[in-house]
């Protein structure tokens, strides 16, 4: 097994102040490809360092200088600590500030109904402040943004042959509410919001984190939501929760048919992309298509069914 010596010689080259790392664990959790450690200093502080590929450097920074935009509005999170070139100007590193706590994906099954909710509007109110910097001028109609990439996904999903039950629903339905697209704002996205992405403290403070530039930097904030079908240990009163502190309230009417395309078409994408790309999770994105057609009943209920309409803290909700 590496040492925290081994791993600061092979790792940590010219990084400034490395000499102060005393512990460095690696950490084998998340998708984004980047290696990550957890680091204890000489005076007891405790970052996560990303370890990238030099080729990723502008990708890598652009993030990094958008996390600090984010962490001045007041979200909590992994804020920016340092920044720069390393192993012989071969990687990138990218130092955060440690978040201690345990992913809401782990904890949220173990909590009262009430303390799920109330997580949950942290996070909506979160992702609100995170949705508050808007898309630069010049991006492009989202319609158009949306389309042009994901009209071929779906046309991958026809291709592909895999039956899904309903599946002829949801494309008509994607059809006939396509044009709600167009038009719409655009700002900052996460793009992996989540609770496996959510850290929860011992206080119950909800941190984001795991800023990576999955798809894009900026689109429909309401695309944002396209993680809930897929979040492990989904739990209702969370979901629920998370919608009303996003939208300080309840959501619009027209929120929950702009959700249905988004999951409903994504559910199909997901099957296609299992097929092609990863046939080991094929069998769970099937399953998670037939789940998105009972959420809304065939697409006849815009109001998915785990959506606890009358959940209330003291008569607030």
């Amino acid at each position: 097994m590496e040492t925290s010596n081994d791993i600061l010689s092979r790792v940590c080259k010219d990084i400034p102040n490395c000499e102060s790392f005393i512990k460095i664990e690696p950490i084998n959790k998340g998708v984004s490809g980047d290696d990550k450690y957890f680091v204890e200093t000489t005076e007891g502080q405790h970052f996560l360092l990303r370890i990238s590929d030099i080729e990723s450097y502008e990708r890598k920074k652009t993030m990094y200088d958008m996390m600090g935009r984010i962490a001045s509005l007041g979200v909590s999170m992994s804020r920016p600590v340092d920044f720069g070139v390393c192993n012989g100007g071969k990687k990138v590193y990218q130092l955060l500030s440690w978040c201690d706590g345990v992913t809401a994906d782990v904890l949220l099954p173990m909590l009262p109904e009430i303390e799920q909710y109330t997580l949950g509007v942290k996070a909506g109110q979160n992702l609100r402040m995170i949705h508050s910097i808007p898309a630069p001028d010049g991006i492009g109609d989202w319609y158009d943004r949306f389309t042009s990439i994901n009209d071929g996904r779906l046309k991958s999903f026809l291709d592909c042959g895999i039956p899904i039950d309903g599946s002829d629903v949801i494309l008509a339905y994607y059809e006939e509410n396509r044009h709600l697209l167009r038009g719409r704002p655009q700002c900052f996205i996460h793009s992996d919001y989540h609770n496996e992405n959510l850290l929860v403290s011992e206080s119950h403070e909800i941190a984001v984190i795991d800023w990576d530039l999955l798809d894009s930097l900026y689109g429909d904030p309401w695309s944002e939501f396209n993680r809930i079908s897929m979040c492990t240990n989904f739990v209702p009163h969370f979901a629920t929760g998370l919608l009303r502190g996003y939208f300080d309230g309840e959501p619009p009417e027209e929120f929950w048919r702009i959700l249905a395309l988004y999951l409903s078409t994504g559910a199909l994408m997901l099957v296609s992309w299992a097929a092609y790309v990863e046939p080991g999770c094929l069998e769970e994105c099937k399953q998670n298509a037939v789940k998105i057609m009972h959420w809304f009943d065939g697409m006849h209920n815009l109001v998915p069914t785990w959506y606890v309409t009358d959940f209330t803290i003291d008569g607030k909700l």
